[in-house]
């Protein structure tokens, strides 16, 4: 759910594997008739269509995010792509690799709000930004009102091992970067005794992902904004 946050140059969650960072281009055919990028969409006949890639890989990304990994199926996701089975194999790879593109864009475009909750001042206030931004990204936009990762998490028993590696490997990192910055909180004085970093962590992951799953349940915006304050009344610190 989280993201890579620290932004002092530690190690951070986004991306844990294979970073999507290439400006967008557009797929073209080189003026000897071979293929300039990989990318390029055979068709039956003519020149290859054009696509833009990191456009394609947006189209993906709500496909997965609606329909999770195992229910989206090639052909939903050649079709949002506005591209071809070998296309999509050709520029892409299969469909875990795909998957795993459309995790890393999903943490670089949608997570930013978690990777700045790193910087605030207190404890309290990374959670603070945490659990506000969480809400914008469920009820604030169009996209689909749930968090990927969580979908991802809760469903992962059924992945294959690879997938299954890979989604519990990003939450272990995202637990890890939180964790740590509440351990320097304790280290500056902000957590007050008895209330340990680990345990935070674990309360502030295990209230995200619950409003992830109520989100998806339906939950209003109401509701959400209730239980972000409610958090933040009882969390401890200041």
């Amino acid at each position: 759910m989280a993201t890579g946050l620290d932004g002092k140059g530690a190690a951070t969650y986004i991306p844990i594997g294979m970073k999507y960072e290439e400006s967008p281009q557009t797929v073209h055919e080189a003026d000897d008739g071979t293929e300039a990028q990989s990318c390029a969409v055979a068709v039956a006949r003519g020149r290859p269509r054009q696509f833009d890639p990191e456009k394609a890989l947006t189209a993906a990304l709500q496909v997965f995010w609606q329909r999770g990994y195992e229910g989206a199926s090639i052909a939903e996701l050649t079709e949002a792509m506005g591209i071809t089975k070998p296309s999509l194999y050709a520029c892409f790879g299969n469909k875990e690799s795909l998957f795993r593109k459309a995790l890393d864009l999903y943490e670089r475009d949608k997570l930013a709000y978690a990777r700045n909750a790193m910087n605030a001042p207190t404890a309290k206030g990374v959670a603070e930004q945490m659990l506000r931004g969480a809400i914008s990204l469920q009820i604030g936009t169009n996209d689909p009102r749930a968090c990927l990762g969580v979908m991802s998490a809760v469903a992962c028993t059924t992945f294959d091992d690879s997938i299954r590696d890979e989604v519990m490997a990003r939450r272990a990192s995202a637990d890890h970067v939180i964790l740590e910055r509440f351990r320097r909180a304790e280290a500056e004085g902000d957590l007050p005794a008895g209330v340990t970093p680990e345990a935070l962590a674990a309360y502030l992951m295990a209230v995200m992902q619950g409003m992830g799953v109520q989100a998806a349940s339906g939950a209003s915006s109401e509701q959400l904004t209730q239980l972000v304050e409610t958090t933040l009344a009882l969390w401890p610190g200041r």
